[in-house]
């Protein structure tokens, strides 16, 4: 298992960006969850940069949903294989607006 982590970001634009990297189930998610509840994030837009995920369960997309329905949110992907299935069989792919960008590490 690839160990979670989640950093967090302000932009000069007031955008907070979330980076999420590692795997992400039911014990895991929390961690994105209390990123961006407990830490010092913009109330405005937020960017969930999943580029890094390994691995995102059910409850991690839940997590996303819910984020989604408390503010503006964008994925910034490209999405992982997984994820984007996942989000593709359970029609939550058109819950989401995705950014693509380069991956600047490769």
């Amino acid at each position: 298992m690839t160990t979670p982590a989640v950093t967090v970001r302000s932009e000069t634009d007031g955008v907070g960006v979330v980076v999420c990297s590692g795997e992400f189930d039911l014990d895991t998610t929390a961690l994105l969850i209390e990123a961006c509840y407990d830490q010092p994030v913009p109330a405005g837009p937020l960017v969930i940069d999943v580029r890094q995920v390994t691995f995102g369960d059910s409850s991690f997309l839940n997590a996303l949903i819910r984020l989604r329905n408390t503010r503006p949110l964008t994925l910034r992907g490209p999405l992982p294989r997984q994820l984007r299935r996942m989000m593709e069989m359970t029609g939550a792919l058109a819950l989401f607006d995705i950014r693509d960008t380069p991956d600047r590490g490769h």
